[in-house]
């Protein structure tokens, strides 16, 4: 059969887009499973179709697929809603799937309320789906597939779900088949936070690969042109000598490689970090979701300030950036549980914070806290919005007051954050100097040309910039250090450092286009066009070389007519 497996739209835009602009790793992993069954399986990445009916169309008239899978969590459900009635207007015929943790906690949700949604598979889809499909083929009674769920009659059969696969290992490998970057070491999470629906989507036992299995899946990745990817568990570091086993293999396999993860500051340490970073990790996102104690302590997050502090601490020790999510508008949030998250963060001093409402989701203990409490139903998912706001619910949070309380967060800590570069120190730990150079540069063009190049000031930005830059080439030669140094240097018409300090870039990188480019600029801004020319002329096939070299060469052939 021919399936088009599809992740489809939002309805809003998000400020950190790489987390929901690529395809779900478990949209992959199924896909894999399918070709592996003998199936004609094609994969469409519809995130960026919201408002481009014409172009789903056009796919689905060319793919004319008999399956339509979808994979649905609860804020792109309306994304997913709309592919299901164009394909059923298009092809009448074809059988349209969800799958995925949006489906699985709203299955009777769709089938009771969408007509063109035929199916659901909940839970696990590798052995499902290829289930499902062998008894549509032959016939076969759909009892007989674990997970499903479909209408009969005027109600809605549901099938249980199968057990769990056990090893991780015996799924087919989706990087044989397909190109991406979202990778995983496991499936699940020993937390129990109550806005997270992994523990009851996942179990509550975790389910790992082998280590060899994700360095040979990476590694294959990377022999495609994939030099930066991203560890997507829950909890990366949970089982630590599968860790520190993956690290190694990934320094001998993969030495160029960077990637970043996700993890607890409960489950990290100096051997882990140590060896992350070595391996090419450049930043770990935790969960510190409040500075009250009282407040994490509500949402189940059993962490401590001690722990949260030593895990930042140590994380940005070892030359990574640690990244922090912070909820707002928590349930018995006050003005003095904001204090107190300001006050943390000012302590552990992030390089990079992600503030969000608190959104309740199917699956979650707070979705069930919010049934009991407020008397809500999942009609209250017919509403054409993409989140449910615990404030939206709770009669002590006013929306005023919650929005200020954001606000207030966001701008104190960014303006609290030029002031934590200063503060950074590296662990003592000479054989990561590269890394720790890396560190520096990276976090330098985060503020001079990155997401914090916007926020900043030039007269407040540069000069953190420069004193990264600096920092950097303080622990080993780094060629993004010299290139953002040289072009800051150029752009504040420093012009003379600039190109001493792009000239010690390519003494150090000599193969390094850019590099290249931006010394014939700086020459050619001194009015040192003969010394320009032969720079520029070695970088002559980038497109970007081409009108300078153009300049250059008309001056020095006025230059030569005058003589």
């Amino acid at each position: 059969m021919k399936i088009l497996l599809v992740y489809p739209y939002f309805l809003h835009d998000r400020t950190e887009a790489e987390n929901v602009a690529a395809m779900p790793i478990g949209l992959y992993y199924l896909a894999a499973a399918l070709i592996e069954s003998g199936h004609d399986v094609v994969v469409a990445n519809w995130h960026s179709l919201r408002g481009k009916p014409d172009i789903m169309e056009a796919e689905l008239c060319e793919i004319a697929p008999d399956v339509l899978a979808v994979s649905v969590f609860a804020a792109n459900r309306w994304g997913a809603l709309d592919a299901a009635k164009a394909a059923k207007r298009i092809l009448p015929d074809v059988r349209v799937v969800f799958g995925g943790i949006g489906a699985t906690f709203l299955s009777r949700f769709f089938l009771e309320n969408f007509e063109y949604v035929d199916f659901i598979i909940r839970g696990e889809g590798e052995r499902a789906f290829p289930a499902f499909l062998d008894a549509l083929e032959c016939g076969a009674p759909l009892s007989t597939v674990s997970g499903l769920s479909w209408r009969e009659g005027e109600g809605v059969r549901e099938n249980d779900c199968a057990a769990l696969i056990e090893n991780l290992d015996e799924l087919p490998d989706p990087s044989k088949y397909f190109t991406f970057q979202h990778v995983i070491l496991s499936r699940g999470c020993p937390g129990k936070c109550t806005f997270c629906g992994s523990p009851r989507f996942w179990g509550a036992k975790v389910r790992f690969h082998s280590p060899e299995y994700l360095a040979r899946q990476v590694q294959r990745l990377a022999a495609r042109g994939v030099g930066f990817f991203y560890v997507s568990d829950d909890t990366f570091t949970l089982r630590r000598e599968y860790v520190l086993e993956f690290c190694r293999l990934l320094r001998e396999r993969v030495p160029g490689a960077a990637w970043q993860a996700i993890s607890r500051v409960d489950r990290v340490d100096e051997e882990i970090l140590e060896a992350m970073r070595s391996a090419g990790c450049v930043q770990i996102s935790y969960g510190v979701e409040s500075g009250s104690p009282a407040v994490r302590e509500r949402l189940r997050k059993k962490t401590d300030n001690a722990q949260i502090r030593r895990a930042f601490d140590l994380t940005t020790r070892y030359g990574m950036v640690a990244r922090a999510y912070i909820i707002y508008g928590n349930p018995g949030e006050t003005a003095e549980s904001i204090r107190e998250s300001a006050q943390l963060l000012t302590e552990i001093r992030p390089l990079v914070t992600l503030f969000h409402v608190l959104t309740v989701l199917p699956g979650t203990e707070l979705y069930e806290q919010a049934r009991q409490r407020f008397g809500i139903s999942d009609e209250v998912w017919m509403n054409r919005e993409e989140d449910l706001l615990w404030l939206d619910m709770d009669p002590e949070l006013e929306f005023e007051q919650v929005h200020a309380w954001g606000k207030s967060l966001k701008q104190g800590y960014h303006d609290a954050l030029p002031g934590f570069v200063d503060t950074l120190e590296t662990a003592d730990a000479p054989h990561l100097s590269a890394e720790f150079a890396d560190f520096f540069a990276r976090l330098g063009m985060t503020f001079d040309q990155g997401d914090y190049a916007s926020q900043y000031a030039p007269e407040q930005r540069d000069p953190v910039a420069e004193k990264l830059y600096r920092r950097a080439l303080a622990h080993a030669p780094d060629n993004k250090a010299f290139l953002g140094l040289g072009m800051l240097l150029n752009r504040n018409a420093r012009t003379e450092e600039a190109v001493q300090m792009l000239s010690r870039g390519l003494s150090a990188f000599p193969d390094d286009p850019n590099l290249r480019l931006c010394l014939g600029i700086g020459l050619m801004n001194l009015g040192r066009v003969r010394e320009a020319l032969p720079q520029l002329e070695c970088v002559a096939e980038y497109p970007q070389a081409q009108p300078y070299l153009s300049e250059c060469r008309k001056i020095l052939e006025a230059q030569d007519r005058r003589r």
